[in-house]
């Protein structure tokens, strides 16, 4: 049975998953990319984005985890790109050019239809405009077994914890703080819902938190 889980999300001291005022020049908010330095320093994201290299320690271990088994994805509008209101045209086909890290079906919230977007190397994004069960109920299907990934933003994940849909959760804490922007954590109580700190690593880029929802 497929488990919902997200993988590899990057979270300040503070509890920001995402800085302020998100542009094309500032994907995930004013500062934001600092919480994924830890990330883009291991060999499975440089290895994703085509580039040589890489470390292969502890770090490298919790992203390659972050992408096993994973037979769909859930992201947010906003994780797919800065596009507000309804969809001017067809132009924009997210951040990542025409071959995704994804390469599995990905269904995207928002409250405007769109058609699907078949890319290259097996990504097709799908628009879902009618809520999180929709979503997750058509990422069951495609995923044919294997786990869905709630991608982000930090409200898509907020909603799926509520909801307590997410069976796992790993944090990346970075050693910084943002101060402001989105933060996970705000008007949640993870310990009422269930959720438990299984696991805890700390390396010299970050500290890699597991948190289980207790069945």
């Amino acid at each position: 049975m497929s488990r919902v889980c997200a993988g590899a999300f990057s979270l300040s001291l503070d509890g920001f998953g995402a800085g302020p005022d998100q542009s094309l020049e500032n994907p995930l908010g004013v500062n934001g990319m600092v919480l994924h330095e830890w990330a883009f320093k291991t060999r499975t994201f440089r290895t994703m984005f085509g580039q040589e290299g890489g470390e292969t320690g502890v770090d490298d271990q919790f992203a390659a985890r972050s992408f096993e088994n994973v037979g769909a994805w859930i992201l947010g509008r906003n994780m797919f790109g800065p596009v507000r209101g309804p969809w001017p045209d067809e132009h924009w086909k997210g951040w990542w050019g025409a071959n995704p890290p994804y390469h599995v079906p990905v269904f995207v919230l928002t409250h405007y239809a769109r058609a699907p977007i078949v890319m290259e190397g097996g990504t097709t994004f799908h628009f879902i405009t009618d809520g999180i069960e929709s979503a997750l109920r058509q990422a069951q299907a495609a995923a044919g077994g294997k786990d869905i990934r709630v991608g982000g933003g930090v409200s898509t994940v907020q909603q799926f914890l509520r909801a307590g849909q997410i069976d796992e959760m790993h944090l990346a804490v970075a050693p910084v703080f943002l101060g402001a922007g989105e933060n996970l954590f705000a008007g949640l109580d993870l310990r009422a819902l269930g959720y438990v700190c299984a696991e805890r690593i700390s390396t010299a880029n970050t500290i890699h938190l597991i948190a289980k929802k207790q069945r």
